[in-house]
């Protein structure tokens, strides 16, 4: 197993930028850091998301990764543009063989005891809860039970306020989209916006 970066441990949320399209990718990510969300993921939903991956790379501070991702293609084209870690919605071996290669750790998708059960045998860094909201704190302390070795990240639903329910649940982080970037702040670079957003999370987290 490649273990997640340091930095998503120790802040404990990874900021997700999902939309059609995404302005100013490079004022956002620097944005997030300073507000202290290192690790920034970009799905492959955004238009032109390789070009934006290989911008939030060269922010200092920033961990990007690449997240939506399906295909081994789509897993190769995301590392080579600078992501550090991949994250999937569903369990896809064919991305965590491509991640296993490069070095890179994944984050896998997976709800169901046998989705988990599945993702386990591909050794990702963590198993992404997803959709999450579907079952919300108690249904991720339940998947604890059996599966108390994983690192449990939930996706879907999480917001500051909810977001230290899911620690206490037993997550090592939260996965944070809408409630932390809302997609009419991508399409607008409204990085500002997103940073106070982000600055709620640091604080909801100490």
């Amino acid at each position: 197993m490649i273990a997640l970066p340091p930095e998503l441990l120790q802040d404990r949320v990874v900021a997700v930028l999902r939309a059609k399209s995404m302005a100013a990718p490079r004022e956002i990510g620097a944005a997030l850091v300073r507000a202290g969300v290192r690790c920034i993921e970009l799905t492959y939903t955004i238009a032109d998301v390789l070009p934006h991956i290989a911008a939030v790379a060269q922010i200092p501070g920033a961990v990007v990764g690449a997240g939506t991702v399906l295909s081994a293609q789509q897993a190769r084209d995301a590392i080579a543009a600078g992501a550090r870690f991949l994250v999937t919605p569903a369990v896809r071996p064919e991305v965590a063989t491509v991640a296993k290669a490069a070095g890179v750790p994944v984050i896998m998708g997976a709800f169901t005891p046998t989705e988990v059960a599945a993702a386990i045998d591909l050794a990702p860094a963590a198993i992404k809860i997803f959709p999450s909201d579907v079952g919300g704190p108690a249904y991720l302390k339940s998947l604890r039970g059996p599966f108390d070795k994983v690192q449990f990240m939930p996706s879907g639903g999480v917001t500051a306020q909810n977001a230290k329910d899911w620690l206490k649940a037993g997550a090592v982080a939260v996965s944070a989209g809408s409630s932390l970037a809302s997609t009419d702040s991508l399409i607008a670079g409204d990085h500002a916006r997103i940073a106070a957003a982000a600055a709620e999370f640091v604080n909801a987290l100490k």
